[in-house]
């Protein structure tokens, strides 16, 4: 009952920001399938191609954070990560994140306190890279001095060395955090009940997770992180342009779609993210000069493509975690 109520809700408020969106800009729904329909093929493919891209080095990150001595093997992980991908953008509240547990769990046997591990440490590794990577373009533009008008690009982009350094070290001392968290539920005196308890042990085996996520497997996931990160952005670049933003640069094109992840990650939001990131995509690119009725097209047509190449990647991820035999 409480999943349906949660999912109704997650579709209404995509619903009523994507109509907001579409009223502001004064766009209208059967503009922005022909945006879709005048994209060219070839930038479908390209970012088809980029996107599956992405899949096989998360499913590496993944393997790097787990024990060396006993190796995954990237088949298995590939998958998962798919699966992981889909549940995790679908659900509502960000609930599906948690799937990857389950998902580690069922295909290679791992415990939930090490799944959690790693996902908590690939996340602060993605929110840093991202934050990072928002600095570094609100710097280039600022310092380019191709729009005087925004003036606060270069306070912004070294207020978000702040963050970005901050995500960086949690990754690397995120049991820190968690015995934070254990100490806090000592404090609200939750250990004397049996759930707080159980709460608390789990707690004590993901910190003992997180310190074995230290050191070379940490530097080897950051690595990773690396690639994953230039082709997401490559992503969002290849459809902006093919969408009617045509003349992003680089540090733009970071600019935007830092912004639309950004949102996305706000903790209520809408249905498969419609709404929120599509309002992270439209002020980013506004921003920087880009239409109104452009920009919201393009923000709408690129969610699209994207929803619907996930799903086909999550569904035929989730078929072959299914024939894979559990472990």
């Amino acid at each position: 009952m409480k999943f349906a109520l949660r999912l109704s809700l997650s579709f209404a408020v995509a619903g009523v920001l994507v109509w907001l969106l579409l009223v502001w800009s004064g766009t209208s729904p059967g503009e922005v399938w022909r945006t879709l329909r005048a994209m060219d093929s070839s930038v479908y493919w390209t970012s088809l191609a980029v996107q599956a891209a992405i899949y096989p080095l998360r499913a590496a990150r993944f393997r790097a954070l787990l024990d060396p001595d006993r190796p995954r093997p990237l088949a298995r992980l590939i998958p998962i990560t798919a699966a992981h991908s889909l549940t995790a953008y679908l659900l509502p509240a960000k609930v599906g994140e948690a799937s990857l547990v389950v998902y580690l769990k069922r295909g290679l046997g791992l415990p939930g306190a090490t799944g959690l591990a790693v996902l908590f440490v690939a996340r602060l590794l993605d929110f840093a890279t991202v934050a990072g990577a928002l600095a570094a373009a609100c710097l280039v533009i600022g310092a380019a001095g191709s729009y005087p008008q925004l003036d606060w690009l270069l306070p912004l982009g070294a207020a978000l060395l702040v963050p970005t350094l901050v995500f960086a070290w949690l990754g690397a001392r995120g049991e820190q955090l968690v015995r934070c968290v254990s100490w806090l539920l000592r404090r609200a005196r939750l250990d004397r009940s049996v759930l707080g308890a159980r709460a608390l042990g789990f707690a004590e085996h993901v910190r003992t997770a997180m310190q074995e996520v230290r050191g070379g497997r940490l530097a080897r996931a950051a690595l990773w992180t690396l690639p994953i990160w230039a082709l997401v952005f490559l992503f969002y670049a290849v459809l902006a342009r093919g969408l009617g933003l045509s003349e992003l640069c680089w540090a733009e094109a970071v600019f935007g779609s830092s912004l639309a992840v950004l949102s996305n990650l706000l903790p209520i939001n809408g249905f498969a993210g419609f709404g929120t990131q599509d309002m992270g995509w439209v002020f980013g690119f506004t921003v920087l000069g880009a239409a109104r009725d452009v920009a919201t097209q393009s923000a709408l047509a690129f969610h699209v493509v994207y929803v619907f190449n996930m799903v086909v990647f999550g569904v035929l991820g989730h078929a072959f975690i299914g024939r894979a035999p559990q472990r």
